[in-house]
């Protein structure tokens, strides 16, 4: 009888749909480009850059089980990708399976896209950049990475988004109707990253890295540009993208490079994916945030944001727009938030290894973190 009662308990749990345990989720943009190719594997494979390990400590110290990262150079081989996972690995951290495909930054288009009337340069790239790869993204996990599911929309041209707002002087397109027939919306990339959580469904991660939305003209060719990488989200979860978008549980994760409060921009496109009706927004907070806008004052005084929301430490001078949220984690609603934060400690509490004398040793980000949990 026992023996038969076991087995009856046994054949129910069986029975029951696999649950994914509670996870945690990263976005950190580290601000590790360099000047030029190869530099970047250089000083991580020197084990003495303090900003690189800076880097490895923050993340080591957060731990999250899928991190998505910006700020990073990109090669063919991924050597500068592997020698990164293995600092992160020495820290505490180790993400067995990666994804970083070739981003549009740096990559050359021969033509005067930003209109200085010079082709060749850093903004005549597909994406601001010295040399292929500069300042490129990448995923890595401590989970298998779904290939088959996974999506690079890196391609898309600009012209192509449905709404968009392309640059113009007057009639005329900027910097010329064949420069922006060839130009691509990414800045650096759009990507759908598909992760095999265990025990779970398949999460995807729609993630990318936005321009800024200054450094240009009257055109507002940055502004613009910014406005459409988050309207590509947009489209794309209202089924007017390349693909369907994703059924199951989903995070909107990246850097915007945009407050919707605070600072240049237009914010239009992301106080709309703020308020999807697929998504949530937890608003990750910390202590150092806020206490850094006091502090530092200056531009931060006028903001009208919560400063403890911030999750960069920009220029606080007349000339700076201050601190800002511009990192950020939006899951889905069949996601439960357990708990989310941005790493800022007060300045008290704040371990010099990591932050340094000013904060920002390792980037003038900070990691924005969130544990989830998909609903049965």
């Amino acid at each position: 009888m026992i023996l038969r009662a076991l087995l009856l308990l046994w054949l129910a749990g069986a029975a029951l749909p696999l649950r994914a345990d509670p996870f945690r989720i990263a976005t950190f943009n580290t601000e590790l480009a360099r000047a030029g190719p190869g530099l970047l594997l250089r000083d991580i494979l020197s084990g003495r850059d303090p900003q690189v390990r800076a880097v490895a400590g923050i993340v080591g110290r957060i731990a999250p089980d899928i991190l998505v990262l910006q700020g990073i150079d990109w090669d063919l081989e991924g050597r500068t990708l592997s020698a990164l996972a293995d600092a992160f690995r020495a820290a505490g951290a180790e993400y067995p399976h990666r994804f970083a495909a070739r981003p549009n930054s740096g990559l050359a288009t021969g033509l005067d896209l930003d209109g200085d009337g010079r082709p060749g340069g850093p903004g005549d790239a597909q994406g601001y950049g010295r040399f292929p790869g500069q300042g490129g993204m990448a995923v890595l996990s401590r989970w298998p990475i779904v290939a088959e599911e996974s999506r690079e929309y890196t391609g898309t041209l600009w012209r192509d988004l449905a709404g968009a707002l392309p640059p113009r002087l007057g009639a005329v397109p900027f910097p010329s109707a064949a420069a922006f027939a060839v130009q691509r919306l990414s800045s650096v990339a759009h990507w759908d990253v598909a992760v095999a959580l265990p025990g779970g469904p398949v999460l995807h991660l729609l993630t990318w890295h936005a321009s800024p939305p200054v450094f240009d003209g009257p055109e507002d060719r940055n502004g613009r540009r910014n406005h459409d990488e988050a309207a590509f989200w947009l489209r794309h979860l209202d089924g007017q993208g390349p693909d369907p978008p994703p059924e199951g549980p989903l995070v909107l994760i990246g850097d915007a490079n945009l407050d919707t409060l605070d600072g240049d921009g237009r914010p239009e496109a992301l106080r709309a994916l703020l308020r999807h009706a697929r998504l949530q927004d937890p608003v990750p907070r910390s202590e150092g945030g806020a206490e850094a806008a006091e502090r530092q004052g200056g531009a931060n005084a006028a903001h009208r944001g919560d400063p403890a929301a911030d999750t960069a430490d920009w220029d606080d001078d007349a000339a700076g727009p201050g601190n800002l949220r511009v990192d950020y984690i939006l899951p889905s609603r069949d996601l439960a938030v357990r708990g989310a934060g941005v790493f800022w400690p007060p300045a008290s509490r704040a371990d010099p290894a990591l932050f340094g004398a000013d904060g920002n040793a390792a980037s003038r980000h900070r990691m924005v973190w969130m544990d989830l949990e998909p609903l049965p």
